[in-house]
């Protein structure tokens, strides 16, 4: 076992902004980063098809360019930040980040997913806990926890 990385689950929430304020930003940091570095859990995308390209799309940032950066210079959080501002002239369109954000916190997983994500939490599905961010949070500690223990 000696040599062997241990595959990780991504457990910054969609929830979290970095200082540019944009919602799951850092989440896509950190799994396009473990991915680069053979450490994300086969279960998760580098970059899936929903919140990671929503930012995408959201900030108009180019796809291949953004994983290009970040698998080739291994930034950091805030240098992934200047590079993004960078890529954008140096500032962020604050209604464009406003709508993304909204665009994230507004989404709501379909049922079977919600029951799924709930069911596998041991949590009774009372219509409560609708939305993605707090569903894949849920789903997150879920996965996290069976591979630790």
């Amino acid at each position: 076992m000696f040599g062997r990385k241990k595959r990780m689950i991504p457990t910054i929430s969609s929830g979290v902004k970095g200082p540019l304020g944009v919602l799951h930003l850092p989440r896509f940091w950190s799994k396009v980063l473990m991915d680069a570095k053979g450490v994300l859990h086969q279960d998760y995308p580098a970059c899936g098809a929903g919140y990671d390209q929503m930012v995408l799309d959201g900030l108009e940032l180019d796809k291949d360019a953004t994983l290009a950066y970040i698998r080739d210079n291994s930034p950091t959080y805030p240098q992934f930040e200047a590079w993004v501002l960078e890529q954008k002239g140096g500032s962020l369109d604050a209604d464009a980040v406003a709508e993304l954000n909204a665009a994230i916190e507004g989404y709501n997983h379909d049922d079977d997913t919600r029951k799924s994500i709930l069911g596998a939490s041991g949590i009774e599905d009372d219509g409560t806990i609708l939305d993605a961010v707090n569903l894949n949070n849920l789903d997150d500690w879920s996965e996290f926890h069976a591979n630790i223990t």
